[in-house]
């Protein structure tokens, strides 16, 4: 039997988060949010979703309203990412201004 080398960490984190989330749309869209939503992700962050819509609490109203425009862009990659058509829009509300 052949040994494989090394592998990071990541995988295994990644393999146990799969198995620790809770089976919901949000959940995943939660997962995969950090890598499909470029720099929205430092200034917003899924918290609810109902029937495919997602929305997005953003820190600041200028960061809700340009993730607004370009949330076509980022449905498309959440739904890349989670490989089926889950999210069908996205909805912002700024939570400070």
């Amino acid at each position: 039997m052949r040994r494989q080398g090394p592998r990071p960490v990541g995988f295994s984190l990644d393999a146990l988060a799969d198995r620790l989330e809770p089976p919901t749309l949000l959940a995943a869209v939660q997962r995969v949010w950090p890598r499909c939503a470029g720099h929205f992700a430092a200034h917003g962050e899924p918290v609810i979703e109902r029937d495919g819509v997602v929305t997005i609490a953003c820190d600041q109203a200028t960061a809700a309203q340009e993730l607004d425009l370009m949330s076509e862009l980022v449905v498309e990659r959440l739904n890349d990412a989670l490989g089926r058509p889950a999210v069908k829009r996205l909805r912002t509300r700024a939570t400070r201004s």
